[in-house]
């Protein structure tokens, strides 16, 4: 393998780690919904795994500008797969007997009111269940209009104008990404009235939005230390075989 065969694909294997932790992080801690009224004074309400999706969408982008369209996609459908076994694990341990004196030591909260560890345990990862199967829905559709749409604005302005596929791709297929997934994590298969879906993904939306403004120095950044690993030749040839969307 040629020194700049090897550059790419260490390059490619650490965007990838980065797309993979973060996409399934988001989807482990996504169970949560936080009060952004009580932690910024700001209206509304988040999952917890918004947080850190910018990053999977910043990701998204710069896998995109290098890699094409099927580098994105391959990395997504792998993800799907590998966020699909993790959850199918943490189901099959919700079904273990739990331990009498691991029940007995967690039997109180920190204020003394009684406490089951287990049910709780349950509670929680079973209830992402409903998530998983909303979120995977949400991610195969938001990747595959995310990779489009940034390709075609690519071809549109010439392959100038990077933070305009990099943001125009993001807003438009987290529009979608936003409602979809709690409409099918928390009112198909939860308890959520429509009403609060809107609500939710409403506010989830316009955090991602905000997000994507703030992140664009980000991938100017990202540019810039990925164009000095692999220098200015194999930049201009990486990025032409991405635009021609040729597999990595």
């Amino acid at each position: 393998m040629t020194p700049f065969g090897r550059k790419k694909q260490q390059l490619y294997l650490v965007l990838s780690g980065i797309f993979v932790v973060n996409a399934l992080l988001a989807e482990i801690i996504g169970v949560k919904i936080f009060s952004v009224d009580a932690l910024m004074g700001l209206p509304g309400n988040l999952t917890a795994g918004v947080l850190i999706w910018p990053v999977v969408f910043v990701t998204t982008d710069i896998i995109n500008e290098y890699f094409g369209r099927a580098g994105v996609l391959r990395i997504s459908y792998l993800t799907v797969g590998l966020i699909l076994y993790s959850f199918v694990v943490i189901l099959a341990t919700t079904h273990l007997p739990p331990a009498t004196f691991w029940l007995d030591v967690n039997k109180t909260d920190a204020a003394g009111r009684p406490f089951n560890i287990d049910f709780a345990y349950q509670s929680i990862f079973r209830q992402g269940l409903g998530i998983i199967a909303g979120s995977i829905t949400a991610f195969l559709i938001g990747q595959v209009l995310d990779a489009t749409v940034f390709q075609a604005i690519r071809r549109l302005t010439g392959g100038r104008y990077v933070w305009l596929r990099a943001t125009g791709s993001t807003l438009i297929s987290q529009l979608v990404d936003s409602f979809v997934v709690l409409y099918v994590a928390f009112y198909l298969f939860g308890n959520w009235s429509f009403e609060q879906v809107l609500s939710v993904a409403n506010t989830n939306y316009w955090y991602k939005f905000a997000a994507a403004i703030m992140l664009t120095p980000v991938i100017y950044l990202a540019h810039f230390l990925i164009d000095r690993y692999l220098g200015s030749e194999g930049t201009v040839e990486l990025q032409q075989e991405a635009a021609a969307d040729v597999s990595v």
